[in-house]
């Protein structure tokens, strides 16, 4: 006969009775054991979500490290797309401009291609975002070095073929100044040093001694020699193929009107005369009788580095002699 069993109820403050028998018994094993599985299966949920494995501890590093290449692309491509740009600048104001080739179209260099679902396959990935912006900016990036690379075969055609072009245009500043020094003022809108009052100014100002060699800047016959009213002692020479430039305020001579000229050639001496405020050459260049900016006709004489560094210069609007 099996043992009878009780426990105390503090509620009752009573023995009872245990039931031993076999549901009884049956009944208390699977409360416990149920109360186990659940227990057991809320410990592994927390445990899963809460405490890394060896392998995701990798996982996450390993995507760390690539969310930081991405970034250090983007940075370098950011960092490639201004060198670009410079050389879009460059082709579009300096080099086209040599050749009077038209400029490529900004909605050519700079329009999207493709359709709206050419990114789809990527947005579907971890890390989308970042993906989707580099990979953009590098096809961007790989479309505008073609569409330049196409750009700079146009002008190395248009250089081989044009070469007495070449031989004519103005490429030289019209004084020696390698150092840049005799820089003053360049071609816009600047304050006129007698009047005072807002004028355009179509040349560029090289503050020179009196007496400063003056050079011819391209091949061509002199068209004009003589006094110019508001440039004085003043030479224009004929280039051909549209181009003419213009240098005022000489003091002297050493060509005559009519006469054949090469590219550094001495054609006369800095001076002081007609509407003049000090020793300095005016000098402009007109294609097709329409005065133009000279800094972009000085590629024979200066690298890109002095090329920026002249255009730092003539931005000076305070040094203005005429």
């Amino acid at each position: 006969m099996a043992r009878v069993k009780y426990h105390f109820n503090p509620e009752t403050l009573n023995y009872e009775r245990i039931d031993t028998s076999f549901k009884g018994v049956i009944k208390r094993v699977l409360i416990h054991s149920l109360t186990s599985f659940f227990l057991g299966v809320i410990f592994f949920i927390i445990f899963v979500f809460t405490v890394e494995s060896p392998y995701q501890k990798n996982l996450r590093k390993e995507n760390n490290g690539i969310q930081a290449q991405y970034k250090l692309l983007g940075r370098q491509y950011d960092e490639l797309e201004e060198v670009l740009t410079d050389l879009q600048q460059r082709d579009d104001n300096l080099y086209r401009v040599v050749f009077q080739a038209e400029p490529i179209p900004y909605a050519v260099r700079k329009g999207s291609y493709g359709g709206t679902n050419r990114y789809d396959y990527i947005r579907d990935l971890t890390n989308s975002e970042i993906v989707l912006s580099t990979t953009k900016k590098a096809t961007e990036l790989r479309r505008q070095v073609y569409i330049q690379s196409k750009s700079f075969d146009e002008i190395v055609h248009l250089a081989k073929t044009n070469e007495q072009r070449l031989e004519n245009i103005p490429a030289i500043q019209p004084v020696f100044n390698k150092n840049l020094k005799k820089m003053a003022s360049g071609y816009g809108m600047r304050i006129d040093p007698v009047y005072h009052t807002p004028k355009f100014h179509a040349g560029m100002d090289f503050a020179a001694a009196i007496g400063t060699k003056i050079f011819a800047t391209g091949n061509g016959v002199v068209s004009y020699c003589g006094w110019k009213e508001g440039y004085g002692n003043c030479i224009m020479i004929n280039h051909g193929f549209g181009y003419e430039t213009l240098f005022g305020h000489m003091n002297a001579f050493k060509v005559h009107l009519g006469m054949n000229v090469k590219r550094g050639d001495i054609i006369g001496f800095v001076g002081n005369t007609g509407k003049s405020t000090g020793p300095h050459l005016h000098y402009e260049v007109h294609v097709n009788g329409k005065p133009v900016n000279p800094s972009n006709y000085y590629f024979k004489d200066l690298s890109p580095v002095e090329y920026d560094k002249m255009l730092q210069f003539t931005n000076n609007s305070a040094q203005v002699f005429d």
